[in-house]
């Protein structure tokens, strides 16, 4: 999926509708590794010792792919599309 500019640079927490069990709120936070790879870590938001889900990551060109085995391909388009439209409120 080719996207524009990102601007998800601090920690955020998008919602995630699951089909098969109760919603959930995950908590994104970004990894930048490099200039060219943006990744961002994702866990469960309200948890003392939080799950880790697994990543997202980001190419130069907005193409993302998951990295890990806990959210399902809806679930995974439903942060990678939270990530790409995200806007920072003032």
């Amino acid at each position: 999926m080719m996207t524009r500019n990102i601007e998800l640079t601090r920690e955020a927490k998008a919602w995630l509708k699951r089909k098969n069990g109760p919603d959930e709120i995950v908590r994104v936070v970004p990894d930048m590794e490099n200039n060219n790879v943006m990744s961002y870590n994702l866990y469960t938001a309200f948890d003392e010792k939080p799950d880790y889900l697994g990543r997202i990551l980001f190419d130069a060109q907005g193409y993302w792919i998951y990295d890990g085995e806990t959210l399902t391909i809806a679930e995974q388009e439903q942060v990678a599309k939270f990530i790409i439209n995200y806007v920072e409120t003032i």
